[in-house]
Formats: C-alpha cells, sequence, structure tokens
C-alpha cells in the first residue's frame, strides 16, 4: 500500500506541471497582435540570417531547411537582404514599395513597420556580420506556432525557470502542508483508537475531532469497537456463568468425597477437587474484575502472600521442596486490587511450581514494591516456552495433569490490575514469574511481618 501523503504529493505535482505547462501554451498563443507580428519577425530574421553567405563580392541566401518550410507556409512571402550594395531578393511580384532606400544605412536592431499604403506590415532588421551589415527586410511571412513558441521559449528560459521554480515551490510547500493537515488527522484518529481499552472496547472516537474525508473511516471504526464490545460483553458474561453455575456442583462433590473410605484416593479426589475449585473461583473472579462488578482495594502483597505459602506448607513438605519467603526491599507492598483474584492469581504460580518444576528442591515467593516473584531452582523450561505457556490449554510439563488454563487466567487477571505476567526461564536454571502490579497511588506503610522461611 503507498503512502497517501506521497501519492497525494506526486499527483498534485503532475496537475500543477500539467496546469503550468498548459498556462505557457495560452499565454504565448494569445499575445497581442502586434508582439505575435514582432516575435513573427524575430523568427524570419534569424532565418534569414543563418541562410545568408557573404564571400566577398557575392551575396547568396541559401534555401536552408528553415527558409524552404517559410517558403511553404507563405505564399505571399517576400525579402530583401543585402549588405552595402550588394543585394539577394525574393517575391519581388509581392513586394509593396518600401519606405527605405538600399543600402540601408539605420541602426542595429529590429522592428515592425507599415507599408505606405498602410495596408499591410513588413519586418527590418539589422545585424552586424564583423565589420559588415546586414539588412534585411521581410513581409508576409506565416510562421508556424511552434517556431515562434520555442523561440520564445529560448529567449526567455532564464524568466520561465524562475517562474517555475516559483511556482514549483509553492506546488511543493501546498503540498507539504496538504499532506501534513492529512497526516495529523490521520494521527489523531489513531490516538484516539489507541487511547480505547482493548478489554473495553466501548468508547468511541467523536467525529468533530477528525477531517471530513475520515469521517467514514471513523464511522466504520466506530460500529466495529461497537460490535466488539458487545461480543467481549456477551463472552465475558458467560464466563460469569458458567464459573458461577460450576460452584454447587463443586460443593456437593466435595462433600460426597467425605464418603470415600480409601484414604489415598480420598487424599487425590480432595486435590484435585480443590484444584478444580480454584481454577473456578479464578475464572469467576476474572469475570467480575472484567466487568468491574468488584471494586478495587488496597491490598498487601506481603500479607496475601506469607498466608498463602502457609497453606501450601504441607504440600512442599510431602514433596520435599522448601518454600520461602523473602523481601526485595523495605516495603510498603501495597498495590490496589482484588484480594481474592490476586491470591487465585499467585496461588497458580506457587501451584505450577510444586507440580511442574522438574527437579525443584527449593521454591522463592520475593514481594517487592509493586510486584511478586516466584521462583524455582528446577530443570527450566525449553527455549521458547514463556510465549506458549501463556496461551491456552498450554502446559510446560507434559506430564502433569494440568490443563493449561492457569497462567492464561493468571495472565487475565494481571491484565485487568493493569499489570503484567513475567516468566523468564533458562533449560538447568530454574524458572521465575513475576507479577508486576502498579503500585498503589496512597502507600500505607505494611505492618511488618514475620517473613521466616517456611
Amino acid at each position: 500500500m503507498k503512502s497517501i501523503a506521497r501519492t497525494f504529493a506526486l499527483s498534485l505535482g503532475i496537475a500543477a506541471t500539467t496546469i503550468f505547462l498548459i498556462m505557457v501554451s495560452i499565454f504565448v498563443s494569445r499575445y497581442p497582435l502586434e508582439e505575435r507580428e514582432f516575435r513573427a519577425c524575430r523568427v524570419v530574421a534569424a532565418v534569414l540570417d543563418r541562410a545568408t553567405d557573404i564571400n566577398g563580392p557575392n551575396l547568396t541566401v541559401r534555401p536552408t531547411p528553415a527558409l524552404q518550410e517559410l517558403k511553404a507556409d507563405s505564399p505571399n512571402l517576400w525579402y530583401v537582404v543585402s549588405v552595402g550594395d550588394l543585394v539577394s531578393e525574393y517575391g519581388s511580384e509581392h513586394r509593396p514599395p518600401l519606405p527605405f532606400a538600399f543600402p540601408y544605412r539605420g541602426p542595429v536592431g529590429l522592428s515592425v513597420f507599415s507599408t505606405p499604403d498602410q495596408n499591410s506590415t513588413f519586418c527590418l532588421a539589422v545585424a552586424q556580420r564583423g565589420s559588415l551589415r546586414l539588412t534585411m527586410m521581410a513581409g508576409e511571412p506565416q510562421v508556424r506556432f511552434g517556431r515562434i513558441a520555442r523561440s520564445f521559449l529560448v529567449r526567455n528560459i532564464f524568466s520561465i525557470l524562475v517562474v517555475a521554480l516559483a511556482f514549483a515551490a509553492t506546488v511543493a510547500i501546498g503540498s507539504a502542508l496538504a499532506a501534513r493537515f492529512v497526516s495529523r488527522g490521520i494521527e489523531r484518529v489513531a490516538r484516539r483508537a489507541l487511547a480505547i481499552d482493548p478489554s473495553a472496547p466501548q468508547g468511541l472516537i467523536s467525529l468533530s475531532e477528525v477531517p471530513y474525508e475520515l469521517k467514514p473511516l471513523v464511522e466504520a471504526l466506530n460500529r466495529a469497537f461497537g460490535e466488539i464490545d458487545a461480543y467481549i460483553r456477551m463472552q465475558r458474561r458467560f464466563l460469569g456463568n458458567a464459573a458461577h453455575q460450576l460452584r454447587t456442583p463443586l460443593t456437593l462433590l466435595r462433600a460426597k468425597i467425605e464418603d470415600v473410605p480409601e484414604p489415598a484416593l480420598k487424599a487425590e479426589l480432595v486435590r484435585d477437587v480443590r484444584r478444580l475449585t480454584s481454577l473456578v473461583s479464578a475464572m469467576l473472579d476474572l469475570a467480575r474484575l472484567q466487568n468491574h462488578a468488584i471494586a478495587k482495594q488496597s491490598i498487601d502483597l506481603a500479607e496475601i502472600t506469607l498466608d498463602l505459602l502457609a497453606d501450601f506448607g504441607p504440600s512442599a513438605l510431602d514433596a520435599g521442596i522448601e518454600l520461602a519467603l523473602e523481601r526485595a526491599d523495605d516495603g510498603p507492598f501495597l498495590v490496589q486490587g482484588v484480594n481474592a483474584a490476586v491470591r487465585s492469581a499467585l496461588a497458580n504460580l506457587v501451584g505450577n511450581a510444586l507440580i511442574h518444576a522438574r527437579g525443584a528442591r527449593r521454591i522463592v515467593a520475593t514481594v517487592g514494591r509493586g510486584s511478586i516473584s516466584v521462583e524455582d531452582d528446577g530443570a527450566g523450561l525449553p527455549d521458547g516456552a514463556e510465549r506458549k505457556l501463556l496461551e491456552p490449554f498450554q502446559t510446560g510439563n507434559s506430564a502433569g495433569g494440568g490443563a493449561g488454563l492457569g497462567l492464561s487466567i493468571v495472565r487475565e487477571i494481571m491484565a485487568a490490575h493493569g499489570g503484567e505476567l513475567v516468566i523468564a526461564s533458562e533449560p538447568g536454571c530454574g524458572t521465575t514469574m513475576r507479577l508486576c502490579f502498579p503500585e498503589a497511588a496512597t502507600a500505607v506503610k505494611s505492618p511488618q511481618l514475620d517473613l521466616q522461611e517456611r
């Protein structure tokens, strides 16, 4: 696709050049009669001058192509060429009486005179040939427009170039300003479009802020944004309703598991139901966050992390993995968000590290200003697997029993909080997953917690 501004400038330049050439042609063709006669006289004098040879006592007017063309176009053409007493004449039968006698001794130059009977005009041209003076008189010439135009252009080439350059500069400046105006209009529309929240594209671009030519495009964008927003809202409602409907069956299933007589099977089922319940809760929290149904409040990341690691302590102990909590700085560790959703996101990271970090012996949760990172010392991820893990139904460990939805939901939860999930891993050196939040607008110093290793 070509640049609009470049195409506009090129088209304008071609149009302006065409207009300029047409104007020059019209200007040359519509000279006053006297000017046209004078310029025709100049052309005839130049033709005769080039055709005249002076060899001692001989004066010869050669039949050059230009002179032959002039004679063919002018049936009543006559001319007299003289140098001192030497005279060469053509078309004497058409020549009227002249007011000058030969040899003519007037000044060097070019003039158009009327015949004594005032019925016609003739051209008088005097040119200096060394020490000799060449006098030429001609009448009734019919000079083609092309010759007059070429003569005009040759003699006025400098003035024409100056006018052409001024005209071109005006066109260039005008096209640049117009292109800039078009570009700024498009940039304004692009900024308005980029300012729309992708998670809730119900914002419209005001038609009063865009040029008239871009209004159809903006109207189409507004219509597309409206349709996308309606579709997103429908999907969010479905997600929230589905998560809400799943809670009751899960509660009933948990109650029935209590009647399972085999301890090993019961523990496995309880673990699976707990993971499924956590997933459903995260989906419900995500739906509520995206629909702005829950007001965010100031929450303490250190407190949430400490409580969550305590909940995972028994599972880590069974797996032979050490859990630790560290502080990256002195805090405060406050962010704006939803406690349950942040807890669910962090639980996904710790749970993934416990289940999928092959060979891990230690998992460290580090709390910083506006961030929580979960780092393990396991085998790490294959090259390029970080981006794939963020897609739904993708797992980093094919041997695990996860559905591959946890990290995708974590990413959505962080997006709803205005933050992001960052994954860094190196094969053989473990994996680090970090939740990065915008820090709370008004930071209140968090309570001092005993962040001991668990």
